[in-house]
């Protein structure tokens, strides 16, 4: 018995640090910073906060790209969308920079100075308040550009960056792309207001039919044709558009005389008797 007992406690213990490993993991998503729109809480639009619910299925996925430009630079670009790159740092950073050669990082842009806004087909993100340059761009703080831009059926790709405007002496920036199927529009529907308008008629009609034949056999008790809902009225319905056609159809006036003169039971049942008369016995 001694045996079965600790592998019992042993694969208790299993289960409980996995769970508590689950809990921690959770509890650290959960704690992680978001995206915040510049200026107060009341000034963020609407359209905005559509914007970064939209961009929120890309929160939890992690972005590299590596640039190497002769032996003087050999950066890796490190991003996220609205989450921290490193939450254990604190410091915001959304798009960080890491040298290859000794290994220093540089904030390119923060989450905490976001702004967001789209087109048609894609969406652009912006981080501000980077750390600043050093001998570029006049000093200013460095912000990352991210254009996002439509691929159906991609959930995030092609992640990369196209160029570093630093040569001027204000609004330097990083340019940056990639795709996802976030920025797209949403597909239109295919059908006509009239299918729409025709589907809805015929599922209504649907429902009354079945509707009204569980009623009818069911809580009436009804057999036969008088399941059939309203029954009597649609007899009438249909006798009274028999009568209508007829009416409006008819080709020549309603009193003139037939055609042709029907043959009658009376003059069949004695024309019967006198051809039977000559094969009786005599």
């Amino acid at each position: 018995m001694g045996l079965p007992m600790s592998s019992l406690c042993h694969t208790s213990a299993v289960l409980v640090f996995f769970m508590a490993l689950a809990v921690g993991v959770g509890a650290q998503q959960s704690n992680e910073r978001s995206c915040d729109v510049i200026g107060d809480e009341s000034s963020e639009s609407q359209m905005e906060r559509a914007l970064l619910k939209k961009l929120e299925p890309l929160s939890q996925m992690r972005f590299n790209v590596t640039v190497e430009k002769g032996k003087t630079e050999n950066y890796v670009y490190h991003f996220r969308v609205c989450r921290e790159v490193n939450s254990t740092s604190h410091d915001f950073g959304g798009l960080v920079q890491t040298d290859r050669q000794n290994g220093k990082t540089t904030v390119i842009g923060r989450i905490n100075e976001t702004q967001v806004f789209n087109g048609s087909d894609w969406i652009m993100l912006i981080y501000k308040g980077g750390d600043s340059y050093g001998r570029h761009c006049s000093g200013e703080k460095r912000r990352a550009v991210i254009m996002i831009s439509c691929k159906r059926g991609v959930t995030a790709s092609s992640f990369s960056i196209i160029s570093e405007e630093r040569e001027k002496e204000q609004e330097c920036f990083y340019l940056f792309e990639m795709d996802s199927n976030v920025a797209c529009p949403a597909e239109d529907s295919h059908l006509s207001v009239g299918s729409i308008l025709l589907i809805t008629f015929a599922s209504l009609i649907a429902v009354y039919i079945i509707g009204g034949f569980l009623y009818q056999r069911l809580v009436v008790g009804a057999k036969g044709m008088e399941q059939f809902p309203h029954f009597a009225f649609w007899q009438d319905l249909g006798n009274l558009v028999a009568d209508g056609c007829d009416f409006v159809c008819r080709s020549k006036p309603r009193n003139a005389p037939a055609a042709y003169r029907g043959v009658g039971d009376d003059q069949l049942g004695e024309e019967s008797e006198e051809r039977d008369d000559h094969l009786l016995p005599m």
